[in-house]
């Protein structure tokens, strides 16, 4: 039985330096700020993340600084790895994010979706907004 799965695309626009969010999403020490959680992060490709105490976890695939993030979320026995693209492009002095997550399995999709828009980049958009 195959699971259906979706993708995900969107961007945000946030109002900080490419330098800034990008520093956001790979430091270990401002992921903690943000999230208000435990957070395991190093910027070398092939080493485990976890983000929200573990509630997300996976393997980060790439890195380019202040450009690109590439991880691979587990949601535990998926067919296909379910892979989470970040892009950054310096708009006006801010930061235009192009966000791609794909194979996100149905029953998570809701979910996945309104946490990326609230907890995540909702949460890195207020860190920025004062």
């Amino acid at each position: 039985m195959h699971n259906a799965m979706k993708d995900f695309k969107k961007y945000f626009k946030i109002k900080a330096s490419v330098a800034d969010v990008y520093n956001a999403l790979t430091n270990e020490q401002m992921i903690e700020i943000w999230t208000g959680d435990r957070a395991v992060m190093k910027t070398e490709a092939n080493t485990p993340f976890e983000l929200f105490d573990g509630n997300i976890s996976g393997i980060n695939l790439e890195f380019q600084e202040n450009k690109k993030l590439v991880q691979e979320w587990d949601f535990g026995d998926t067919e296909a790895p379910s892979v989470v693209t970040l892009l950054l492009h310096e708009n006006k002095g801010q930061t235009s994010l192009e966000l791609r997550h794909t194979n996100i399995p149905d029953e998570a999709y809701e979910n996945i979706t309104a946490g990326w828009e609230e907890d995540y980049m909702g949460a890195i958009q207020a860190l920025y907004n004062d």
